[in-house]
């Protein structure tokens, strides 16, 4: 049993923190929402805390699930903040997709603190944190992974460590730069079925089997056909998550075409409302013939 803090209680956070306290851990929890908090520890037991600080005291591990970047610096570098009330050799995951940059600026920060931290972005979306079937990409030391690995294991089904400080957080934005060009194509080929009045069933029968197969084809072809976006990851949150990859891109001096057009397509679809669906909805975009 590991004494773990656990910040962040929202539909990736929550799943999370119920799978590590399930494994046996003493769990105690922050929110911003303090009622979330509250109605986690009815359900799943643990203690719930008033502040980062306060749930980070005495704990070895401090997991985060939040937001953003200003979320990030405010639960672990904030005046109330995690970083400050943690113990020398104790461990720091952060679950957020964030810029590399604060992930790098956590693991100086660490690094001068005697602290242990990984940056561990997550894919698999709701339905892997509820099923404990996430893929978990890792910037930190090896000491870090050495710890951070069994912490992580209740809920994953791949851990890689990519390498040090901030390349967690970079993979990441590999892989929703990736995401969005698939996601965008399947949209096509679909609605370019529908305008043939072929029987969609039969044509994802037909084309899930080859070089066309993916992930969100199995899981979102038909719901797609059927105008259904209610699975967890926001249009909103696609759009922030590729305003990463494109600073991430301009320091580098890399070029990214089809994802800044696709980033515009997604703009699109918040103008039409739809910035909470799921990032399917962009085939919303595209008459159905």
């Amino acid at each position: 049993m590991t004494r773990i803090a656990f910040i962040g209680l929202g539909v990736m956070g929550g799943p999370i923190a119920r799978h590590l306290s399930t494994a046996g851990h003493q769990m105690t929890v922050y929110n911003r929402s303090r009622a979330k908090a509250e109605t986690w520890v009815s359900a799943h037991g643990g203690r719930v805390a008033m502040s980062p600080a306060d749930a980070a005291q005495d704990a070895e591990v401090v997991v985060s699930c939040v937001g953003t970047d200003d979320d990030l610096a405010g639960v672990t570098l904030g005046r109330d903040g995690a970083f400050a009330a943690m113990a020398k050799g104790s461990l720091y995951i952060d679950h957020t997709t964030v810029s590399a940059r604060i992930a790098r600026q956590l693991g100086v920060e660490a690094k001068s603190r005697g602290l242990l931290v990984v940056d561990a972005p997550l894919t698999g979306g709701q339905i892997g944190a509820e099923n404990g079937t996430l893929a978990i990409m890792c910037g930190g030391s090896e000491a870090s992974m050495d710890a951070a690995r069994p912490i992580m294991e209740p809920y994953s089904k791949r851990i890689v460590h990519v390498g040090g400080p901030g390349t967690g957080q970079t993979t990441k934005m590999c892989n929703q730069i990736a995401f969005a060009g698939v996601i965008q194509s399947l949209s096509e080929a679909l609605r370019f079925a529908q305008s043939a009045e072929l029987d969609v069933e039969k044509v994802y029968e037909a084309i899930s089997g080859g070089a066309a197969q993916s992930w969100q084809m199995d899981n979102r072809w038909a719901t797609m056909a059927e105008d259904k976006f209610d699975f967890g990851f926001a249009v909103d949150w696609m759009r922030k998550d590729l305003g990463l990859a494109f600073d991430e891109a301009r320091a580098l001096g890399a070029t990214l075409p089809i994802t800044a057009l696709i980033d515009q397509f997604y703009s699109d679809i918040q103008q039409m409302g739809g910035g909470r669906l799921d990032t399917s909805a962009i085939v919303k975009r595209l008459p159905k013939g």
